[in-house]
C-alpha cells in the first residue's frame, strides 16, 4: 500500500488541477511494471478578498445631472471561483455625517451601476464622497470597501449679475454727471458684474453695444471702465445714453445689460455737487468727532472720581493713637498738662492735671504715662 501526499498547502488560486502518473515496478528478472494517471483537481475554499481596481475611485459629473440617471459603476474582482467569487455592492451609510451625502446616489446590488437620486448644483455643492462596499457569497462572507470621491463639473448656467448701475427699482441703470470741462481720458464710471461660475463660464466681457456718440465714450472691455475719448464741445449734447453688454465665455455664452446715462453739467453745478458731497461726509465726521469727544470727557471724569475716592480712602486710614490713662482719685478729669520725654527706643507721654510751677515729676510713676511707639527713622535725632 502506498499513499500519494502532499509536500506543501496547495493553493487553487496558483495552480488549480495536477495531472500525475504513478508506475509500480517489481524487483524480478526482467522488471515488470505498470503506470497510472490521475487527474487532481483543486477544490476552492473562500480565501480571497473582492479587490477593487482603484481606490480610492475618482468621478467626474457635470451639474444639472437627471436624476436617476446612471452616473458609472464600480466592478470588484474576486480570485475565488463559483459563489465565493460572485460580489455583490452596496453603499456603507452608516457612521455620522454620512448619511446624508450617501442618500443622495444608489448602487445595483449586482452590477453595481451607480445612479444619482437628485441633480447636483455646482454652485452649491463642488465635491463629495460615499463608500461601497463589495461583498463575495463565500462562507464566511469577505468584504472589501472603496471610497468614490465625487467632482461636480461646473455648467455655464448662471448669467452675469449686474453689481453697478443698479437703480432702486432692480433696474440695471444708473445716472452719472460729469462736467462739461474735462479731459479725454476721464474716468466717467466702472460698470462691474459678477459670475457665479467658474472658470471660462465665469469671465465676463463688457462691449458697448448702444451710445449716442461714439466718438466721446470708450469702454475697457476687460474692466467695464467707461472714459471720455475727447473733450467735450458746445455742440455736444448734454445727456447721452450708454446701453453695455456684459457677457461670459461659456460654449452658450449668457449675458446681462446695463444702461448707463451720462450727463454733462457746467462746472459750477458739478462744484456744487461735489460741496454737497463734502458737506455731508463733513457732517459725519464732525458727528464722529463729537462722539469722540464725549467719550474722552467721560474716561477723563471718570479717572478723576477715582483717583479723588482713592486719596479720600488713605486719608481715611491715618492712625489714631487715643490716649488712656489711670485716673487718679484727685483727678478731675481735665488733662491740662502733659510731659513727654524718651528712654531709649521708646517715647513716653507723662499727662495730668494742671500742676503749679513748683510741682515734680515723681520717678517711677507710671499711673498718667503713655506709651508711644516711635514712628521715626532710627536716623532721625530727638530735638530737645
Amino acid at each position: 500500500m502506498y499513499s500519494l501526499v502532499t509536500k506543501e498547502s496547495l493553493d487553487r488560486e496558483t495552480v488549480s488541477h495536477y495531472d500525475i502518473s504513478i508506475t509500480a515496478t517489481d524487483c524480478g528478472e526482467p522488471p515488470l511494471s505498470t503506470f497510472k494517471k490521475f487527474n487532481i483537481q483543486v477544490s476552492d475554499v473562500n480565501d480571497n478578498f473582492p479587490e477593487f481596481s482603484h481606490n480610492p475611485l475618482e468621478l467626474y459629473l457635470t451639474e444639472n445631472n437627471a436624476a436617476g440617471a446612471s452616473m458609472f459603476s464600480v466592478s470588484a474582482f474576486d480570485k475565488d471561483c463559483n459563489e465565493n467569487a460572485a460580489v455583490s455592492y452596496q453603499i456603507l451609510r452608516g457612521g455620522a455625517g454620512r448619511n446624508v451625502i450617501a442618500s443622495f446616489v444608489n448602487i445595483h446590488p449586482e452590477g453595481g451601476q451607480i445612479t444619482a437620486l437628485k441633480s447636483f448644483d455646482f454652485e452649491t455643492m463642488k465635491t463629495f464622497q460615499f463608500q461601497v462596499v463589495a461583498s463575495d457569497s463565500g462562507t464566511p462572507s469577505l468584504s472589501n470597501n472603496v471610497t468614490v470621491n465625487v467632482f461636480i463639473l461646473d455648467q455655464n448656467d448662471n448669467a452675469p449679475v449686474i453689481l453697478y448701475p443698479l437703480s432702486s427699482n432692480g433696474s440695471a441703470q444708473g445716472v452719472e454727471e460729469i462736467p462739461r470741462n474735462v479731459n479725454a481720458g476721464h474716468l466717467v464710471t466702472k460698470v462691474r458684474a459678477y459670475d457665479a461660475d467658474i472658470g471660462y463660464n465665469g469671465w465676463l466681457l463688457f462691449s458697448l453695444q448702444e451710445v449716442t456718440d461714439h466718438s466721446l465714450f470708450a469702454l475697457d472691455r476687460y474692466t467695464g471702465q467707461i472714459r471720455t475719448l475727447r473733450s467735450f464741445t458746445e455742440t455736444d449734447e448734454a445727456e447721452h445714453k450708454l446701453l453695455i453688454l456684459v457677457k461670459d465665455n461659456g460654449n452658450v455664452s449668457l449675458s446681462a445689460t446695463a444702461t448707463v446715462i451720462v450727463k454733462l453739467v457746467e462746472p459750477k453745478e458739478a462744484f456744487a455737487a461735489s460741496d454737497v458731497k463734502s458737506a455731508a461726509k463733513d457732517v459725519e465726521d464732525s458727528n464722529v468727532i463729537f462722539y469722540l469727544i464725549i467719550s474722552l470727557g467721560a474716561v477723563s471724569v471718570l479717572f478723576l472720581i477715582s483717583i479723588i475716592v482713592l486719596i479720600a480712602m488713605q486719608c481715611s486710614k491715618s492712625t489714631d493713637y487715643t490716649s488712656k490713662y489711670l485716673p487718679e482719685t484727685n483727678y478731675d478729669g481735665t488733662l491740662c498738662h502733659s510731659i513727654q520725654y524718651r528712654s531709649g527706643e521708646k517715647r513716653y507721654m507723662l499727662v495730668g492735671p494742671r500742676m503749679s510751677i513748683g510741682s515734680t515729676i515723681v520717678p517711677g510713676s507710671h499711673a498718667n504715662t503713655l506709651v508711644l511707639p516711635d514712628r521715626r527713622r532710627p536716623s532721625e535725632q530727638v530735638r530737645p
